[in-house]
């Protein structure tokens, strides 16, 4: 199965470029994918941040999204079918033992996971990840991380886009054998951003958009 998602991301990453494309070799269509979990948390809020996110690439750096995103479960073998996944949410995420495995199966093998608290994930999902990868912590990534110098640079991190606690975003990592396999935004909820269920000022969605097509920019770069 790893050797399977290896074939996938070499052939997503061949196909995604950041430059227009040409007619004579139209890129295959790339998918996101929005996470499935168990445990009673609202995974499925934030309906339109993928599809805004898809658009705000395809304008900006040229990707060829499908503008419907799959849902995938953690433990399905579809998942494999995507090279990011996205999770988001406020309450409770849950992965059986096959579901932790098939997760490490798909993050080891080239995927990536996207994590946005939507304000009351972090109880659950740091729990939840250390069963994916009981060895490993998350860590704050540095300001000078490369995820945060792509096309849009954020010298100072991830944007504030919502209040939440007050607090200073913070954007972790888990890092597997030195690749970055999960990004976990924190104390920001840049899928709001996205998904403008707040009326937020359009600066401040576009920050949040921008950061997103940042992730997507590195997690093809990797």
């Amino acid at each position: 199965m790893r050797y399977i998602l290896l074939s996938f991301c070499f052939f997503f990453a061949a196909a995604f470029s950041f430059n227009r494309p040409t007619a004579d070799t139209p890129p295959p269509t790339l998918k996101l994918a929005l996470l499935k979990y168990s445990g009673g948390g609202d995974w499925y809020n934030d309906v339109n941040s993928l599809k805004n996110l898809a658009k705000f690439c395809n304008d900006n750096l040229h990707t060829n999204f499908d503008l419907e995103y799959g849902t995938v479960e953690p433990g399905s073998a579809e998942i494999f079918n995507y090279p990011m996944v996205y999770a988001t949410g406020h309450g409770n995420m849950l992965f059986s033992d096959l579901e932790a495995r098939n997760m490490r199966a798909y993050l080891e093998g080239g995927g990536f996971l996207l994590l946005n608290d939507d304000f009351g994930l972090d109880p659950f999902v740091r729990p939840t990840m250390k069963k994916v990868f009981p060895e490993l912590d998350f860590v704050e990534l540095p300001f000078a991380h490369p995820i945060y110098h792509q096309k849009y640079p954020f010298n100072n991190g991830l944007p504030k886009i919502h209040e939440h606690d007050g607090k200073a975003p913070q954007g972790f990592g888990l890092l597997w054998q030195g690749r970055l396999v999960c990004y976990y935004d924190f104390e920001t909820d840049l899928g709001d951003g996205w998904d403008d269920v707040h009326n937020d000022p359009q600066e401040l969605r576009n920050k949040a958009l921008q950061m997103g097509a940042n992730i997507v920019q590195y997690v093809f770069g990797q």
